[in-house]
């Protein structure tokens, strides 16, 4: 690795997924990186993720295929029941080295916290100067200056300047709201009504029990499922499609609300519904996803630019968040290492060029990823609002697991997109 012939001061706003995989990238280049994390620590927790597609390739890229294993979640395939808990259709992992399609279950299945703590090791190791890391605070206000320079105003107070600030802060990104000013429109483009809650409950594994994904629908628009990752404990998730009466009038991050509403939503549904219920007002890990896309004429403006979540965030529908936000990140700092460590004469006029081929080269991707999600959404939740069409998903669930069908493939999520392609940046690195 060639030292970079220009050296920037870099902000990272957000220590997750894609904030944790560009400081990675880019302080293997030799910039000076600091991440800003409003969590007071690594925020180490979350449900279960995976990895598809070219996101298995930028892991490799990156080294830590081995890493990832090592910590990799355990399950061993996804089965759907019936209300009375019986199996109506199983369909099992992908064998590691197998060749096929990842079904539901991936081979590349990884706690969230587990993952944000293999990239933030990894940062720490990429380069001569690691990242340094200010916990407990955010971006509260951005101006961008002459000579291609940022301050930032941080919400405890703290100015400092930057060459470049990137917004890596999820979904509802406040970063993306400083970047657009007052009055710009909301790129959070909402799937009206459809929520998942995600927590964890205390539930120790019954002799013969395996590592399994448990599905279940019900009636009304409603759906479970349980994911096995340790001996002692499940993750829950609630997803359901309620109107307008429901989650969506209760304000994001009221949790006692949302417990309540949900409560209202999913008593009495049947299989193990009224446990899970009581676990949920337990959880202290308790979290409801407002889901929808994230889409924005550009992803950046001036020295400001935006990764993952926060630029163009697929939904958890898409199956393909992680994957998102580990490319977009590859892609960002390639595109910065070739044009601002390349020797161009001007490195503002770098950076910009850098910027806009990020954009360029990865736009067709994610408008891949993200076509028609909606449109399937509705379609999907459409057919769970009876008893009667619940059977008809259970037979054809259970027709596919027979005959060894991908249901992957049959609830579309899409791994590639044609005529796109990973970009190659060994130079940079090199």
């Amino acid at each position: 690795m060639h030292p970079p012939t220009t050296t920037l001061r870099v902000l990272i706003s957000g220590g997750g997924i894609a904030g944790n995989a560009l400081a990675f990238w880019l302080a293997k280049q030799g910039h000076d990186i600091t991440v800003v994390e409003r969590f007071p620590s690594l925020r180490a927790t979350g449900l279960q993720l995976d990895l598809r597609g070219c996101g298995i390739e930028v892991l490799r890229r990156m080294g830590l295929e081995a890493g990832f294993r090592a910590k990799a979640a355990p399950e061993q395939g996804m089965q759907m029941v019936d209300k009375s808990g019986r199996r109506r259709a199983y369909f099992p992992a992908n064998k590691p080295g197998s060749g096929k399609k990842q079904s539901l279950t991936s081979e590349y299945e990884m706690m969230r916290g587990d993952m944000c703590r293999l990239l933030f090791d990894a940062a720490q190791g990429a380069g001569k100067q690691p990242p340094k890391y200010m916990y407990g605070t955010s971006v509260e206000a951005l101006e961008q200056v002459e000579g291609g320079k940022v301050d930032v105003r941080f919400e405890d107070g703290r100015t400092e300047t930057f060459d470049l600030v990137v917004g890596a802060d999820g979904q509802w990104s406040r970063t993306r709201k400083v970047m657009l000013g007052p009055g710009a429109p909301d790129p959070m483009q909402r799937i009206p009504g459809l929520v998942i809650a995600y927590f964890t409950m205390r539930l120790p594994m019954k002799e013969g029990e395996e590592f399994l994904a448990t599905s279940y629908l019900t009636a009304k628009h409603r759906g479970i499922m349980t994911r096995r990752h340790s001996p002692d404990e499940i993750q829950v998730l609630l997803s359901c499609k309620s109107g307008p009466e429901g989650i969506d009038k209760v304000p994001r991050g009221d949790v006692k609300g949302e417990k309540e509403v949900l409560e209202g939503i999913f008593k009495g549904a049947g299989w193990m519904t009224d446990d899970f219920l009581k676990a949920m007002w337990a959880a202290d890990d308790f979290y409801c996803e407002r889901l929808g896309l994230v889409k924005l004429p550009s992803w950046s403006s001036g020295n400001v630019t935006l990764v993952g979540d926060a630029a163009y965030c697929p939904t958890a529908m898409s199956g393909m968040g992680t994957t998102s936000a580990m490319v977009g990140a590859y892609i960002l700092a390639g595109e910065i290492g070739k044009y601002v460590s390349g020797g161009l004469p001007n490195e503002a006029v770098g950076l910009a060029v850098a910027l806009k081929n990020y954009e360029d080269k990865f736009r067709l991707f994610m408008e891949g990823i993200q076509k028609g999600i909606p449109e399937r959404a509705e379609s999907q939740w459409t057919m769970t609002g009876s008893a009667f069409s619940i059977g008809i998903l259970n037979l054809m669930a259970g027709f596919a697991s027979f005959f060894k069908l991908n249901i992957a493939d049959m609830i579309n999520i899409r791994e590639s997109v044609e005529g796109w392609s990973l970009p190659e940046y060994e130079q940079v690195w090199e």
